[in-house]
Protein backbone atom coordinates (compact mmCIF):
# COMPACT_ATOMS: atom_id res chain seq x y z
CA UNK A 1 0.00 0.00 0.00
CA UNK A 2 1.43 3.60 -0.94
CA UNK A 3 0.80 6.29 1.73
CA UNK A 4 -1.50 7.96 -0.41
CA UNK A 5 -3.63 4.76 -0.90
CA UNK A 6 -3.78 4.85 3.14
CA UNK A 7 -4.33 8.65 3.09
CA UNK A 8 -7.51 7.26 0.97
CA UNK A 9 -8.17 4.00 2.90
CA UNK A 10 -8.19 5.70 6.16
CA UNK A 11 -10.55 8.97 4.56
CA UNK A 12 -13.12 6.33 3.77
CA UNK A 13 -13.25 4.31 6.56
CA UNK A 14 -13.40 8.03 9.02
CA UNK A 15 -16.08 8.65 6.38
CA UNK A 16 -18.04 5.03 7.19
CA UNK A 17 -17.59 3.06 10.49
CA UNK A 18 -15.79 6.22 12.08
CA UNK A 19 -18.69 8.59 11.37
CA UNK A 20 -16.49 11.52 11.02
CA UNK A 21 -12.52 12.66 12.22
CA UNK A 22 -11.84 14.06 15.44
CA UNK A 23 -11.11 17.94 15.88
CA UNK A 24 -7.73 18.35 14.79
CA UNK A 25 -6.97 18.98 18.17
CA UNK A 26 -8.17 16.05 19.69
CA UNK A 27 -5.99 14.22 17.10
CA UNK A 28 -2.96 15.80 17.93
CA UNK A 29 -3.61 14.81 22.01
CA UNK A 30 -4.47 11.41 20.35
CA UNK A 31 -1.19 11.03 18.34
CA UNK A 32 0.58 12.14 21.62
CA UNK A 33 -0.68 9.11 23.58
CA UNK A 34 0.00 6.47 20.95
CA UNK A 35 3.67 7.94 20.75
CA UNK A 36 3.78 7.52 24.46
CA UNK A 37 2.80 3.97 23.79
CA UNK A 38 5.66 3.75 21.74
CA UNK A 39 7.61 4.78 24.29
CA UNK A 40 6.47 2.53 26.67
CA UNK A 41 7.51 -0.38 24.91
CA UNK A 42 10.46 1.11 23.69
CA UNK A 43 11.80 1.88 27.00
CA UNK A 44 10.67 -1.51 28.34
CA UNK A 45 12.27 -3.53 25.20
CA UNK A 46 15.24 -2.19 24.46
CA UNK A 47 16.06 0.33 27.61
CA UNK A 48 16.52 -0.22 31.15
CA UNK A 49 12.56 -0.58 32.59
CA UNK A 50 11.13 -3.50 33.22
CA UNK A 51 8.15 -4.93 31.83
CA UNK A 52 4.20 -4.86 33.60
CA UNK A 53 2.24 -7.41 33.41
CA UNK A 54 0.28 -5.21 31.70
CA UNK A 55 2.58 -4.06 29.00
CA UNK A 56 3.51 -7.65 27.83
CA UNK A 57 1.40 -7.96 25.46
CA UNK A 58 1.39 -4.91 24.07
CA UNK A 59 2.56 -5.10 19.98
CA UNK A 60 5.15 -3.02 18.64
CA UNK A 61 3.76 -2.93 15.60
CA UNK A 62 0.46 -2.57 16.53
CA UNK A 63 1.56 0.32 18.25
CA UNK A 64 3.53 1.82 15.48
CA UNK A 65 0.52 1.08 13.25
CA UNK A 66 -1.75 3.49 15.13
CA UNK A 67 0.63 6.28 15.23
CA UNK A 68 0.64 6.31 11.56
CA UNK A 69 -3.19 6.13 11.49
CA UNK A 70 -3.47 9.10 13.19
CA UNK A 71 -1.01 11.10 11.60
CA UNK A 72 -2.54 9.91 8.30
CA UNK A 73 -5.78 11.33 10.47
CA UNK A 74 -4.03 14.26 10.77
CA UNK A 75 -2.51 14.46 7.60
CA UNK A 76 -6.12 14.12 5.96
CA UNK A 77 -7.88 16.72 7.78
CA UNK A 78 -5.52 19.65 7.22
CA UNK A 79 -4.74 18.85 3.19
CA UNK A 80 -1.32 17.56 3.53
CA UNK A 81 -0.16 14.61 0.57
CA UNK A 82 1.98 12.80 2.96
CA UNK A 83 3.69 11.40 -0.48
CA UNK A 84 4.66 15.17 -1.57
CA UNK A 85 5.71 16.00 1.86
CA UNK A 86 7.91 13.31 2.33
CA UNK A 87 9.51 13.64 -0.80
CA UNK A 88 10.46 17.34 -0.15
CA UNK A 89 11.41 16.26 3.06
CA UNK A 90 14.18 13.65 1.60
CA UNK A 91 15.14 16.35 -0.93
CA UNK A 92 15.82 19.03 2.23
CA UNK A 93 17.45 16.35 4.20
CA UNK A 94 19.28 15.66 1.11
CA UNK A 95 20.96 19.03 0.44
CA UNK A 96 20.87 19.68 4.50
CA UNK A 97 22.87 16.68 5.70
CA UNK A 98 24.72 15.54 2.32
CA UNK A 99 27.84 15.49 4.89
CA UNK A 100 26.53 16.34 7.91
CA UNK A 101 26.89 12.65 9.20
CA UNK A 102 29.42 11.29 7.56
CA UNK A 103 31.62 13.81 9.26
CA UNK A 104 30.13 13.04 12.47
CA UNK A 105 33.27 11.57 14.36
CA UNK A 106 30.45 10.16 16.91
CA UNK A 107 29.48 7.97 13.76
CA UNK A 108 32.72 6.73 13.36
Amino acid sequence: MTIQEAQEKIDGWIKTVGVRYFSELTNMAILTEEVGEVARIMSRKYGEQSFKESDKQKDLADELADVLWVLLCIANQTGVDMTAALEKNFEKKNIRDASRHKDNEKLQ
